[in-house]
């Protein structure tokens, strides 16, 4: 019987060494989906994303027909020509994220700040918000 010499640490080194070291968290230059909170206040909705490194002035936020649409997209293009790189990678990258709405949303008041790497997106409840539960009178045609 052959014996096989245990390398402990070999698997741990190729998973540093590989390029796909990243894979899992970016794929194809698109973020898999950043994180994203939701919840109400009073009389708003507010929706958290984080997007850090993305130029606020990238990223599209719109709302239609009770749909949330938020894109971004990043690239750096810089060099620094007095470093001797060894290796340098293109950083770009994409994201979109849509969610439905909860309730109606004045989507005229819709306001989005962008700070330390966090997209806050606020909506402002509509108005004339429609009933969940209307009753409907039931009309009987047999006398």
């Amino acid at each position: 019987m052959a014996l096989i010499p245990w390398k402990s640490f070999s698997d741990l080194d190729n998973f540093f060494e590989d390029d796909n070291f990243f894979l899992p968290v970016f794929s194809k230059g698109k973020i898999s989906e950043p994180a994203m909170d939701v919840y109400e206040k009073k009389n708003e909705i507010i929706v958290e994303l984080d997007a850090p490194g993305f130029n606020p002035e990238k990223i599209d936020v719109s709302v239609k027909n009770g749909v949330l649409i938020v894109k971004g997209e990043m690239e750096e293009e810089k060099e620094d020509k007095e470093k001797n790189y060894w290796r340098k990678e293109s950083r770009k990258s994409s994201f979109e994220r849509m969610i439905r709405l909860p309730m109606d949303v004045d989507e005229d008041k819709v306001e989005a700040d962008y700070d330390k790497g966090v997209l806050k997106i606020i909506m402002p409840k509509a108005k004339n918000e429609k009933s969940l539960k209307k009753k409907i009178k039931v009309k009987s045609k047999s006398k």
